[in-house]
């Protein structure tokens, strides 16, 4: 936990963006895996994280907008469970860390609720994701557990958003030590993409090196040679000479923040010429983008010079033609690029996306586009300093996609479809960074891991 003033503070910042009433933030609830007793990891809910700091599962809090008073609401564990669990910090002492001013057992909650509903008071919440949690609040608030996410509160989502996209200076540095810990993933992948090695063993080394530093990854591992399927989880591949392999992967802090970088390296050790030019592509928009990253930039206009330097780059290497701009202003380049260049990252790998994306990466001055490709970018709002995103630009050549838009002869202005039938089992290449917005530009977190051709087959000799 951070110290109890860093907590004390969010919560009496949140208080102040909010008109009135009560703000409420169920924790997350133990999910068993396969029966009662064999659960999945618990893993705390990212707002209650944010603002509580308590990662132990069945705590509420509340928040009292009008008279400043935060509550939990809890129970202390009873001998059974220590048994099981050893003995666990009680309520009141959680509180003692947090700054929280009063606790209450579980049981207190309906009251404590139903008596404010009763005196017309509102009550604050946010989307659920679980269905314990809507079950929760289904008890609590008398509203059907199908109809949560439609009644909650937008004010309280927008106040959220604010402050939990500008990353304090504890922040930063936990996500910092994640991508350390990402470098030790990548680079033991790159070390091990060799014929002959199934994608699940490399997956399973990775993986085990996030979970000794002391978190899981912060989300599934993609990893496979078959990189033009945007996130594959499939791993029994077995790796071939000339594959190209995506490995999309990062660790999660004991705190729960996030990193998350993707590298792509040929299997053997050795770029071809021909998987050597789209990859040059791919890293120009990477370090471009990088570079021109600065507080008051609009991100959607980051990832339209990304789209400019790859339509441009493919250009140059014969798989498209005609006026580059005006193949990007038409989306011609999603055939190649078909996703956004990134997203904001904290507590969660993609931060906040359970409150909904364009509350997230989109605002009054930007609103998403219905265009193929360029509606899937979830970051388009300025930046500002302390935001910490990824840029991670790709190339893919899907053969699904590739035939429905040679049959509808879609953009053949600008796209030369007979060259494209060379590179059918091309596969993917992306490459991504995080960084933090600083106040004159931004930077790019932790270690620097391998990305230039050179550095990474010279890591790769090193096997």
């Amino acid at each position: 936990m951070f110290s109890k003033e860093i907590y004390t503070a969010r919560r009496k910042k949140l208080s102040e963006q909010i008109s009135d009433g009560l703000i409420l933030l169920p924790g997350n609830s133990d999910v068993p895996f396969n029966y009662p007793a064999n659960i999945y990891s618990f893993r705390q809910d990212s707002s209650f994280l944010y603002f509580f700091g308590v990662k132990q599962p069945d705590i509420t809090g509340i928040i009292d907008v009008d008279s400043g008073e935060d509550y939990m609401f809890g129970n202390d564990i009873g001998i059974d469970d220590i048994i099981w669990m050893g003995e666990q910090p009680t309520m009141k002492e959680f509180a003692g860390k947090n700054g929280v001013s009063q606790t209450y057992p579980t049981e207190k909650l309906d009251d404590f609720i139903k008596n404010a509903l009763s005196q017309g008071r509102k009550i604050h919440f946010l989307p659920a994701y679980r269905a314990q949690t809507k079950l929760q609040l289904e008890k609590l608030l008398g509203i059907p557990a199908g109809e949560i996410n439609g009644n909650v509160s937008e004010e309280l989502i927008k106040a959220v958003v604010k402050l939990r996209s500008v990353k304090e200076p504890g922040e930063i540095e936990d996500i910092e030590k994640t991508v350390d810990v990402a470098y030790e993933m990548h680079t033991a992948s790159m070390k091990a993409a060799f014929p002959g090695i199934k994608e699940q063993e490399i997956y399973g080394k990775i993986e085990g090196i996030a979970l000794s530093h002391g978190g899981p990854v912060s989300f599934p591992v993609i990893l496979s040679v078959n990189g033009q399927i945007l996130h594959n989880h499939h791993h029994e591949n077995i790796l071939k000479e000339g594959q190209l392999m995506v490995t999309d992967a990062g660790a999660e802090s004991p705190m729960h923040y996030c990193s998350d970088i993707t590298r792509t390296v040929p299997v053997g050790g050795k770029f071809s010429e021909k998987q050597k030019g789209i990859y040059e592509i791919v890293l120009k928009a990477n370090i471009e983008v990088i570079k021109n990253s600065k507080p008051g930039i609009f991100y959607k206009d980051m990832h339209l010079l990304s789209a400019k330097i790859i339509a441009q780059g493919l250009k140059d290497e014969g798989l498209m033609k005609g006026d580059v701009e005006e193949a990007v202003a038409n989306g011609a380049h999603a055939l190649f690029y078909p996703h956004g260049l990134g997203h904001m990252m904290g507590l969660d790998v993609h931060d906040m996306e359970g409150l909904g994306e364009n509350y997230v990466g989109y605002d009054e001055t930007v609103k998403r586009s219905e265009q193929f490709g360029l509606a899937f970018l979830r970051m388009a709002r300025k930046l500002e300093p302390g935001f910490v995103i990824t840029v991670e630009p790709g190339i893919y050549f899907i053969p699904a996609l590739i035939d429905i838009w040679k049959k509808e002869n879609k953009f053949s202005d600008f796209i030369n479809y007979k060259k494209l039938e060379e590179y059918r089992d091309f596969g993917g290449i992306r490459i991504e960074d995080d960084i933090l917005i600083t106040e004159n530009d931004c930077r790019v977190l932790g270690k620097p891991i391998p990305k230039t051709v050179e550095d990474i087959e010279n890591l790769m000799r090193m096997r």
